[in-house]
């Protein structure tokens, strides 16, 4: 996004009932079982989800203990915790069929480590992280009240808050805000759609849903009410995988920076963290929020690259986009590297990654989550590289 003049930038997100969503979840609840059972399993698992049916496929490598039996009961408890025993897709009678399968011989010779050989990146990409100083969480503004306000709307059905009643999992929510010289100052509109029960009227619901998105947002920043869009079709009753079929990883844009920064090749739900599609966008998304944390720029976008089978990354690159406060990037890079090791062995040991923490991250995004040190989630969002990167800037 610029720096100077006025501008309009648009981000959405979707509720952890969308289609696409529920299918993030799924393969993440299988990724979890496996860790749970052995930290060091591989896993790489899709989710295909439709009209009262559930597909997994997808390799993995992981203790016998894991049986299709037992992903099927996990699949059902997850289907259950989102909230959906509707007559097109219901926990309860779903056919759910798991076609996971052994890990291909190639890839483990390439990603395992062997005598002098450290463990190699489970595959080649691209990974990019950013931060802003836009919200105190170091993301996108945006991205951020996009997820908030679905956020709220879910926590609240969750506790079967008498105001939204009637509503059900399927949602969507889109933000735009007005920039004054890289500065967000207001939404100029919003767009909410939201599933909900036979019978409940498009104004009621606009109704219902304006005080929790007014609320959700600085004082002062709510749209006119001509700019509020709710269910603009008029009605959003089929919703969920009954509406449209969900496949794992399609909401790659939500689960990161809503648009504001690039995007490598991969998506993240239902890898392992020798994959280095998820792991390096942790690690990446961390030493950015850990420079714009330190003081050291106002926004931060590091790309690195890798090849698979190779430990060392290929490239470290970052870009403070003009912001920088009297920091050279080349030097930069070195700093970040000095302090954490890069390789996929280096990351998943610095962020703890070898857990089962990843349901958490497969809805409301992956980036600007509250680290819970109890639990081990989003450990990458954690800023304990600020006195040393202060300390190596003279600061």
């Amino acid at each position: 996004m610029r720096a100077t003049g006025e501008y309009l930038f648009t981000s959405e997100s979707v509720s952890e009932g969308h289609p696409d969503k529920v299918a993030d979840r799924i393969s993440d609840t299988v990724l979890d079982a496996f860790l749970a059972a052995d930290p060091y399993s591989r896993v790489a698992c899709e989710t295909l989800v439709t009209t009262n049916r559930v597909v997994l496929a997808g390799e993995v490598r992981g203790p016998e203990t894991v049986t299709a039996e037992y992903l099927t009961h996990l699949t059902r408890l997850a289907i259950h915790d989102i909230g959906y025993d509707q007559a097109g897709f219901s926990w309860r009678n779903a056919v759910i069929d798991c076609h996971l399968h052994s890990q291909s011989a190639d890839i483990a010779q390439g990603v395992d480590a062997a005598g002098n050989k450290d463990e190699g990146a489970g595959d080649q990409g691209i990974m990019f992280g950013y931060a802003c100083t836009e919200t105190p969480e170091l993301m996108p503004a945006p991205l951020y009240y996009a997820h908030l306000v679905l956020r709220r709307i879910s926590e609240m059905r969750r506790n079967k808050d008498k105001l939204v009643a009637g509503l059900l999992p399927d949602a969507k929510s889109q933000v735009t805000l007005r920039y004054i010289d890289g500065k967000p100052v207001a939404a100029t509109s919003i767009v909410l759609s939201t599933q909900h029960v036979e019978g409940m009227e498009q104004a009621e619901i606009k109704r219902l849903l304006w005080p929790i998105v007014e609320s959700s947002l600085p004082k002062g920043w709510m749209c006119a009410e001509d700019e509020f869009y709710v269910n603009p079709t008029g009605k959003f009753v089929i919703g969920g995988p009954d509406g449209d079929a969900g496949l794992t990883g399609r909401k790659i844009i939500v689960d990161t920076y809503g648009g504001a920064a690039p995007h490598g090749g991969g998506a993240f739900s239902g890898k392992d963290p020798t994959k280095v599609d998820r792991s390096a966008a942790y690690a990446c998304r961390y030493l950015a929020k850990n420079v714009v944390a330190a003081g050291l720029a106002d926004r931060c976008t590091i790309q690195v690259s890798y090849a698979i089978g190779v430990s060392k990354p290929l490239s470290v690159y970052f870009d403070l986009h003009g912001t920088g406060h009297d920091v050279d990037e080349v030097k930069l890079a070195e700093v970040v590297q000095d302090l954490v090791n890069l390789s996929p062995r280096g990351i998943r040991e610095h962020l703890h990654l070898n857990r089962p923490i990843y349901v958490p991250t497969s809805a409301y995004g992956h980036f600007g989550r509250t680290p819970d040190e109890e639990k081990g989630t989003f450990t990458w969002e954690r800023t304990d590289l600020v006195h040393a990167l202060k300390a190596a800037f003279g600061r």
